[in-house]
């Protein structure tokens, strides 16, 4: 899978870096590099908790799509 993150310079110093289509992703990081490794790591957070959300039916199908 692959998304777009938004990477901004924190006025205290760091960087600042969220993922625009999963609302509420927000990392931080005192290098560029750290704050997209923290991200990563937010964003499989993230889609882990919509995962654990998921309720199906007995007869509902779960079909997996790659995007």
């Amino acid at each position: 899978m692959r998304l777009c993150v938004v990477l901004e310079p924190s006025e205290e110093g760091g960087y600042t870096v969220y993922v625009p289509s999963l609302p509420g992703c927000i990392s931080e990081g005192d290098t560029r590099d750290e704050a997209l490794e923290n991200i990563r790591e937010a964003i499989e957070l993230y889609l882990e908790t919509v995962e654990d959300d998921l309720v199906c039916s007995e007869t509902a199908e779960q079909v997996e799509i790659a995007v």
